[in-house]
């Protein structure tokens, strides 16, 4: 089992999400736990970070194996969450 943690700027995200967003996208962070290679997972190649997509939204997190955490990066509207990567 992993441990998630939520860098700040993904929180102020997730925080500003309407409610049935924040709702499903806070399940599929919890999911990651216990799978942080779901199906439908993908690798961003030039970050060397992962992201998960939920409707509109991305989850952009990195893995740690070897200390069995997942850093949430960020999370956001699909149009929006690649600029600063």
């Amino acid at each position: 089992m992993y441990r998630i943690e939520l860098r700040r700027q993904a929180q102020r995200s997730l925080d500003k999400l309407p409610k049935g967003d924040f709702t499903a996208i806070t399940e599929a962070v919890q999911n990651l736990a216990d799978s942080p290679r779901p199906k439908g997972v993908e690798k961003i190649k030039s970050a060397g970070l992962w992201r998960i997509r939920y409707g509109d939204y991305r989850i952009v997190y990195s893995i740690d194996d070897d200390n069995k955490i997942i850093i949430i990066l960020r999370i956001g509207h699909r149009r929006e969450i690649y600029r600063s990567l």
